[in-house]
């Protein structure tokens, strides 16, 4: 009986300290969370830069397009993004692709968008899949012009889902793990002028 509870102990340990190993190395080293953050901080501001393209009423059909299908690929799948207006009190959520197609068909001459003021309002917390989730809050200033005449402004807080996880790549034979930004839903938080 003695020796089944030390075989099971045994066994035991060896699992505990197989998982504890495992989680360490699952962590993210504190030398690349500042990496990290940057790198999605990064996405987020390329995401800024693919919005305004996308909204702006010069830029041809067909680099839209390409800029969208760009834009896409910072995403998670199913990811949606929220639209608000001064005009109305519900916030509309419509997955990535959709967002930028009725953004591309606003119904205006001119189109201005800035976002600003981007920062980490969470820090990176580990998930059970293995996963970092945080949020990035950004600042988007929003105008539409019908000829020259200013006919819709807003201000909008919007919070952006940050998925940081680990992924593998094969360069030259040999595997590769790296860690990766993906950006999750956009939830508007709040809307002035």
């Amino acid at each position: 009986m003695r020796s089944n509870i030390l075989k099971y102990t045994l066994v035991t340990l060896f699992v505990v300290m197989g998982s504890v190993n495992a989680l360490a190395q699952n962590a993210v080293d504190p030398n690349r969370e500042k990496a990290i953050d940057s790198l999605a901080l990064e996405k987020v501001r390329d995401l800024g830069k693919y919005i305004r393209i996308i909204g702006n009423k010069e830029t041809p059909y067909s680099e839209s397009t390409r800029v969208m299908d760009r834009a896409e690929e910072l995403f998670a799948p199913d990811s949606e993004m929220g639209v608000s207006s001064l005009a109305r009190e519900e916030i509309e959520y419509y997955k990535v692709r959709e967002y930028f197609q009725r953004l591309r068909a606003l119904n205006y001459d001119k189109v201005t968008i800035e976002w600003y003021d981007i920062h980490y309002i969470s820090d990176l917390e580990r998930q059970p899949d293995g996963r970092y989730v945080g949020v990035v809050t950004i600042y988007q200033k929003f105008e539409g012009r019908s000829g020259d005449q200013l006919s819709y402004k807003d201000t909008t807080k919007k919070d952006i889902t940050i998925y940081v996880e680990k992924k593998e790549t094969q360069i030259a034979g040999r595997t590769i793990e790296f860690w990766d930004v993906i950006l999750g839903d956009i939830r508007v938080s709040e809307t002035s002028i």
